[in-house]
């Protein structure tokens, strides 16, 4: 887990731990700052966990992989990832690796980029920007995970109840 921001571009909160070892998130261990540095995030999230996986012995490797972003807004800050780099990077993950790439935001237009960035748009919902708007992402996002996992479903993906759930989503374009 990764927050990014112009005042941290990169910040680790935790890799590889097991969840029951994860410190729950509330508004004072994670909060929004500053601008959003969002391909620098999603380039360097990649390129380390590509290289996590690869220091790993193959049977300690996970059989699936599911990226997910989370962004309360849109691009505007990154200076080492571009765009097109960030779009090769998703679809050579997706094509040779089979991994998932899953987009949340409190953002339409970033919702709008994310299908620009290579996510498939069944992959990305917007969500309202309230407890119970982030409370149904989550457990949309966790049932979707899970579906994929248990080999119930091809991908990674938000279903019309999901998106129903969500005012933002009515808005989308």
């Amino acid at each position: 887990m990764v927050q990014f921001d112009t005042q941290n571009p990169y910040e680790v909160i935790h890799s590889f731990k097991p969840i029951e070892k994860v410190k729950k998130l509330t508004r004072e261990t994670y909060v929004p700052r500053a601008m959003t540095p969002l391909l620098d995030a999603m380039g360097r999230g990649i390129n380390d966990l590509e290289k996590t996986l690869s220091d790993m012995k193959e049977d300690d490797r996970p059989d699936k992989v599911v990226m997910v972003v989370i962004t309360d807004g849109q691009e505007n800050s990154s200076q080492e990832f571009r765009k097109d780099q960030i779009v090769k990077m998703i679809k050579e993950k997706q094509k040779k690796n089979d991994w998932q790439f899953v987009f949340l935001s409190a953002d339409l237009d970033a919702i709008q980029d994310a299908g620009d960035y290579g996510f498939h748009q069944a992959s990305t919902m917007a969500f309202d920007k309230d407890g119970v708007g982030i409370s149904n992402a989550f457990l949309s996002l966790s049932e979707s995970v899970m579906r994929y996992r248990k080999n119930k479903s091809g991908n990674v993906s938000f279903s019309e109840d999901d998106r129903r759930k969500q005012k933002s989503e009515k808005k989308r374009k």
